[in-house]
């Protein structure tokens, strides 16, 4: 089982803490649905964001961060040693298929 993790100003919380954090946090989106900046306040928080790090789930909060709206979580993962650097940062967005061809029918003469 993945641990739930919290980070306050990107500073992790003890693990008892961030089980109860996690467990506010369902309970109020359960009745609150999408309402990340209603449970910030709620926390005494400026924002509250999910994400993924490391393959598990994470709540990222700030005292001073805005509240981004309410969308994806996305992934950042540690950059593996030597790899040369860069963000780390990938956003899992969902494929429109509006653009995709429609398959096309043989309509040759049949033999």
């Amino acid at each position: 089982m993945t641990a739930l993790r919290v980070f306050i100003d990107e500073k992790p919380i003890p693990d008892e803490e961030a089980r109860a954090f996690w467990k506010r946090y369902a309970d109020w989106m359960e009745g609150h649905r999408g309402d990340l900046a209603g449970f910030a306040q709620s926390e005494g928080l400026a924002s509250v964001h999910p994400e993924l790090r490391g393959g598990g789930p994470v709540l990222v909060a700030s005292r001073t961060a805005p509240q981004r709206p309410y969308g994806v979580a996305p992934v950042r993962d540690a950059p593996a040693k030597g790899s040369g650097g860069g963000s780390g940062t990938r956003r899992s967005t969902p494929v429109s298929t509006e653009h995709k061809t429609k398959r096309r029918r043989n309509t040759a003469p049949k033999r």
